[in-house]
């Protein structure tokens, strides 16, 4: 049903709709979804939302990651050997 409302809906607020979706697909029971969204609603009050209370967000969303560390590779230095 949805995909047949989005076709109608001019492209980019298609695009900002997927996008929430996306979001919110980590979310697992109806409750957390309302607590996003009040959430997310209350941030965006004045139009725009600080860094602090967008991190917040990202943390209850389940959007913010920490990046991936590299393991770290040892790399050994041979002497010249002269003979």
């Amino acid at each position: 049903m949805i995909n047949l409302l989005m076709r109608f809906l001019p492209t980019d607020t298609r695009a900002l709709l997927q996008l929430a979706m996306r979001m919110a697909d980590k979310l697992d029971t109806p409750q957390e979804r309302k607590d996003v969204a009040e959430y997310g609603i209350a941030a965006f009050k004045n139009g725009s939302i600080s860094i602090t209370e967008w991190s917040i967000l990202g943390g209850k969303l389940g959007i913010l990651t920490a990046p991936k560390r590299r393991k770290k590779t040892v790399v050994g230095v041979i002497d010249k050997v002269e003979v």
